[in-house]
């Protein structure tokens, strides 16, 4: 059983949800040579989530900003207000998503279905680069 982990950064993003996939795939040096194993993807951040979804039009992403801020939004008369008025909903938001996420590995790649990659949902309208502890479990 091999285990291997890894802090990285990710690029400053604006608000929304981006996909992110390969940022993590560039990062895992090791996955080529797993025959099966899983992929831990945490992020570090209260204000900020993590969900798989669809990987191919970019219109998704948009519906999903759209959908979180209808869900969420931020004209609610929330308590926690010291950091602006985006900061209570997007703690709600990265609650609603999380903040991990488990990829199983098959054949050295990540199990994904056809229409699937990782995005960070950003949540906040000023936020700063965003850091995953990348996690793998497996055989080689």
């Amino acid at each position: 059983m091999h285990w291997s982990q890894k802090t990285i950064q990710l690029p400053k993003y604006g608000r929304g949800c981006h996909l992110i996939t390969s940022h993590v795939l560039k990062e895992l040096d090791i996955l080529p040579s797993l025959k099966v194993g899983v992929l831990h993807v945490f992020i570090q951040h209260t204000s900020a989530s993590l969900s798989i979804n669809e990987n191919a039009d970019p219109d998704v992403r948009q519906d999903m900003e759209t959908a979180l801020n209808r869900l969420v939004p931020e004209d609610q008369d929330f308590i926690h207000t010291m950091e602006g008025v985006d900061d209570m909903p997007a703690h709600v938001k990265a609650s609603l998503f999380g903040c991990s996420l488990t990829i199983p590995i098959s054949q050295g790649a990540l199990a994904f279905g056809t229409w699937q990659g990782i995005y960070l949902c950003e949540h906040r309208n000023r936020a700063d680069r965003r850091t995953l502890v990348l996690t793998i479990m497996g055989n080689i």
